[in-house]
């Protein structure tokens, strides 16, 4: 069995010993001051330069994943937790702002540590089969830069690209 897999269905902890319902539970501040969680909620295949202890997808789970319902949910429901975050939500099928977006995205949408996350967040959901989703908030992010409403520089929505369309042709 997988570790990441045991985690991701509840039956297992990360390597600091949280379960993911202890890690949806994390109020804002802690999500902003904690820098380990991500990997394991956002797993990829290479490793993390932060975190030695990041869990690293085989093929193997990403099938899995992508094929087990029940995982499926939890990660939608990690990327709605980070997405709360950020003051977002997903809904019909795009990523638009909640109620709360205008104090948040004070925080996120200056170079800080989170551009680095979106990043994973992004290339995570789309490996893991929540394809539709990482193009939502690719478009929203899309959308902000686009509007000249935050400071997304060119290089890193780059990134971001890459990561929500892997090979893929973008052509928006």
């Amino acid at each position: 069995m997988s570790r990441l897999i045991d985690f991701y269905r509840g039956t297992a902890k990360d390597s600091a010993g949280r379960t993911l319902a202890d890690i949806w539970a994390y109020p804002d501040a802690q999500m902003e001051s904690i820098h380990d969680f991500i990997q394991w909620l956002f797993p990829l295949t290479e490793p993390s330069r932060f975190n030695p202890y990041a869990p690293l997808l085989t093929d193997r789970e990403i099938a899995e994943f992508r094929s087990d319902a029940e995982l499926q949910k939890n990660l939608k429901r990690s990327l709605d937790v980070f997405l709360a975050f950020l003051g977002l939500r997903y809904q019909d099928g795009a990523v638009i702002p909640a109620a709360d977006f205008a104090a948040k995205s004070e925080i996120w949408l200056s170079r800080n540590h989170n551009w680095m996350r979106i990043t994973r967040v992004l290339a995570g959901t789309r490996l893991l089969g929540l394809e539709d989703r990482s193009r939502a908030f690719y478009e929203f992010l899309k959308s902000l830069k686009d509007g000249g409403r935050s400071a997304i520089q060119d290089d890193t929505f780059e990134y971001w690209k890459q990561a929500a369309f892997g090979d893929r042709e973008y052509n928006h």
